[in-house]
C-alpha cells in the first residue's frame, strides 16, 4: 500500500522509538516526541510497538491512500477528515482506496500521530526509521514531507493483536501539560532557594522557540550562584539547561549530546510526553518529585499501556 502526499504539512516526518545507543557519536536518540501516543497508535491498528508512524505537527497535510487501510490519529485533538467525514482521535478507521485523507490545524497541543497498519517503510538507519531534522538523517530523506511523496507500508500488521479503548479520559491524564514533573539534578545546588521557589511555583510559557531540538522558556529569569557554564559534559534528554540569559530550556528529543550550561533539573520519562505536546504560548508549572516516585509512574505508565486488552 502507498499514501501520495498531496498537500504537506508545517512539519511531517517519519518516527519511531528512535535510535539509543549514539549519543558517544553525537547523534541523539530522536524518535517519536510524544511516545505515549505513538505506542497508543500502533496498538489500535494492531502493529508491532516499533512501527513508524508519521508525527504531525501543528498542522498536517492531505494524504490519499492507494489501497484499502486501517488509521489511527492520537496525541492532541487535530481537525481531521476523510472524504470530508470527521475523524474523531483515539479511535481506529478504515479508509478505502482513493479516499483521502485531510489533516488540518491542532486543536490543542502541538502533535498527533497518524498510525498505519503495516507502518511505514523507509530504510533502517541506525536500527530505527526515525528522523532527525538537525542532522539530516533517517525517515523520508533525512527531512519533513513534502508535496509529491510516495510513502509505503511495510507488513501487513495483526488485527488480533489490535485494541479498543473505553476511557479516553485515563489516557489524557497521562498528557496533562499543565504540570510537568522534575527530578533534581547535578547542578541543582548551583541555585538558591529563592530561585527553587520561582521556579516551583510560577508560570513558565513556550516561546516561539520551539523545537524538537529544544525548547525555551519565557516569564521567569532564573540564575545559578555559581556562573552559567560548567565543563561541557553530557546532556540528557529533557535536561532543563540554564544560559546567561536566564530563560531555561529544555533539552529535547533531538538535543545536542553535550552542552556547557549548569541544568537545574530534570524532566521525569514519564511526562516527556507531555513535554512533547507542548506547543508556543502554552504555560505550565514544574513540580519536583523524588527519583523513587519518577521510576514509579514511569512504570506505572509503562503497565497502562501494556494493559490495554485486545478487542
Amino acid at each position: 500500500m502507498s499514501i501520495h502526499v498531496l498537500k504537506q504539512g508545517l512539519q511531517t516526518t517519519v518516527q519511531d522509538f528512535g535510535r539509543p545507543g549514539y549519543a558517544h557519536l553525537g547523534i541523539s536518540t530522536s524518535g517519536a516526541a510524544d511516545a505515549f501516543s505513538y505506542q497508543i497508535g500502533n496498538k489500535l491498528v494492531g502493529n508491532d510497538p516499533h512501527d513508524a508512524a508519521l508525527e504531525i505537527t501543528l498542522s498536517g497535510g492531505e494524504y490519499e491512500f492507494t489501497s484499502d487501510a486501517c488509521i489511527a490519529l492520537t496525541g492532541s485533538e487535530f481537525n481531521a477528515s476523510v472524504d470530508d467525514e470527521q475523524v474523531s482521535i483515539w479511535t481506529r478507521k478504515n479508509i478505502n482506496k482513493g479516499q483521502l485523507l485531510k489533516i488540518r490545524s491542532s486543536q490543542d497541543g502541538a502533535r498527533c500521530y497518524l498510525c498505519v497498519r503495516g507502518g511505514i517503510d523507509v530504510p533502517i538507519l541506525l536500527n530505527s526509521r526515525s528522523t532527525h531534522l538537525m542532522t539530516g538523517l533517517g525517515g523520508y530523506e533525512g527531512r519533513a514531507l513534502r508535496k509529491g511523496n510516495v510513502l509505503d507500508t511495510y507488513q501487513s500488521g495483526d488485527n488480533n493483536n489490535r485494541v479498543e479503548l473505553i476511557n479516553v479520559n485515563e489516557i489524557l491524564k497521562h498528557l496533562d501539560r499543565k504540570i510537568i514533573r522534575v527530578i533534581k539534578t547535578m547542578e541543582g545546588d548551583w541555585f538558591n532557594e529563592d530561585v527553587w521557589d520561582l521556579f516551583l511555583n510560577e508560570n513558565f510559557t513556550v516561546s516561539q522557540s520551539f523545537s524538537r531540538m529544544g525548547i525555551r522558556l519565557e516569564g521567569n529569569h532564573i540564575q545559578s550562584s555559581q556562573g552559567n557554564e560548567i565543563l561541557t559534559q553530557g546532556v540528557p534528554l529533557g535536561a532543563i539547561q540554564v544560559p546567561g540569559s536566564g530563560n531555561p530550556i529544555i533539552s529535547f528529543v533531538e538535543h545536542q549530546t553535550t552542552g556547557g550550561y549548569p541544568r537545574i533539573a530534570n524532566v521525569i520519562s514519564a511526562d516527556l510526553c507531555r513535554v512533547g505536546q507542548l506547543k508556543p504560548g502554552d504555560t505550565f508549572q514544574f513540580d519536583l518529585v523524588t527519583l523513587e516516585a519518577a521510576e514509579q509512574l514511569y512504570n506505572e505508565q509503562m503497565k497502562f499501556i501494556h494493559n490495554l486488552s485486545a478487542s
